[in-house]
């Protein structure tokens, strides 16, 4: 599959060669793993494959590997950080750094700790560049469950492993519930999206560089607890939607966004129903006072697999079990 030039000119010059050799195998990339002094690793389609250094193509068998030096890391670092890696520090304690487009390069080394906080991560010692791929259309089969009628939509959450699709759903659904869709006689509303990844938007500059609607507006790189107090002080949304909800802080924070009348839409990591009401931190998510519907979705049938889909109000699937 062909990345885009962001992603291939983000790599060290050894290494954009021998991406660039395999772009067009049959291999849907989702992550470019590279590890100092670990064989070059590509996973795709839910898959690793190995980079083989004689055939300059990928297979499932670590033979020849190419093994990532640790000037191919330092190079490739550099270049992500255009060469001031002061100017990214921001975002280097958070551990990613975000490509226009919404790529995202997660950084792993040794932790420097100040006052409790993260000061700097240095001696880079891997790096994890996700691919961020924009699917327009791929929410069609969900989006009934998720609008309630032509100005409103249920209260939703998506329940996910990671490298289930969760992100590109939600993106697409924020395009939708922004733009409107005539399908379904939507209107559209006002999104506020605490996108604290900035993989949702992929803002570059302030500029989503990804389709999010024309109604939405984007507080980046932002807790989301934070967020979501601030946008519901300034930009009266009818909808909040973040990504990956999880600390207390951020639940009380919806839980304040509901109390306000205004909707939510977010995503957690879990694999079932039973997953998230096992976890204590969690469980309040699905007691039905927050949410209306929930969305599980898997890999099994690739990325965005949906297997069921729960009311937690009515106490119903509306398909699987």
């Amino acid at each position: 599959m062909k990345l885009s030039d962001e992603i291939i000119n983000s790599l060290s010059i050894n290494l954009r060669k021998k991406i660039k050799s395999i772009v067009n195998d049959q291999v849907n990339i989702e992550e470019i793993r590279l590890r100092v002094n670990k064989p070059l690793i590509i996973n795709g389609d839910s898959k690793d494959y190995f980079y083989n250094e004689k055939t300059g193509a990928l297979d499932f068998n670590m033979k020849n590997p190419y093994i990532v030096t640790k000037e191919d890391i330092e190079e490739t670092f550099q270049i992500i950080c255009k060469y001031s890696v002061h100017s990214f520090m921001d975002d280097i304690k958070k551990g990613f750094i975000t490509l226009r487009g919404g790529h995202r390069i997660g950084i792993v080394g040794k932790v420097i700790i100040e006052n409790g906080q993260v000061k700097n991560i240095k001696h880079i010692s891997s790096l994890n560049i996700r691919i961020s791929r924009e699917i327009k259309g791929c929410s069609k089969k969900i989006l009934q469950h998720v609008i309630k009628n032509k100005n409103q939509i249920n209260n939703t959450i998506i329940i996910s492993p990671p490298q289930c699709g969760k992100t590109t759903i939600l993106r697409d659904i924020v395009r939708n519930i922004s733009n409107g869709n005539r399908e379904y006689g939507f209107k559209g509303v006002k999104v506020a999206l605490i996108d604290e990844r900035n993989e949702i938007g992929g803002s570059c500059m302030g500029i989503a560089q990804l389709d999010v609607g024309i109604r939405t507006d984007i507080m980046e790189t932002c807790p989301k607890d934070l967020g979501i107090m601030m946008v519901l002080r300034s930009m009266s949304p009818d909808v909040i939607v973040t990504d990956e909800i999880g600390s207390e802080n951020e639940i009380k924070a919806l839980y304040t966004a509901l109390n306000g009348g205004v909707s939510l839409i977010t995503t957690v990591h879990g694999d079932s129903i039973e997953d998230i009401q096992n976890r204590k931190e969690l469980k309040r998510l699905l007691d039905g006072d927050l949410f209306k519907k929930a969305i599980i979705l898997s890999s099994r049938n690739g990325p965005g697999t949906v297997e069921k889909i729960y009311d937690l109000q009515e106490k119903r699937w509306y398909f699987g079990n």
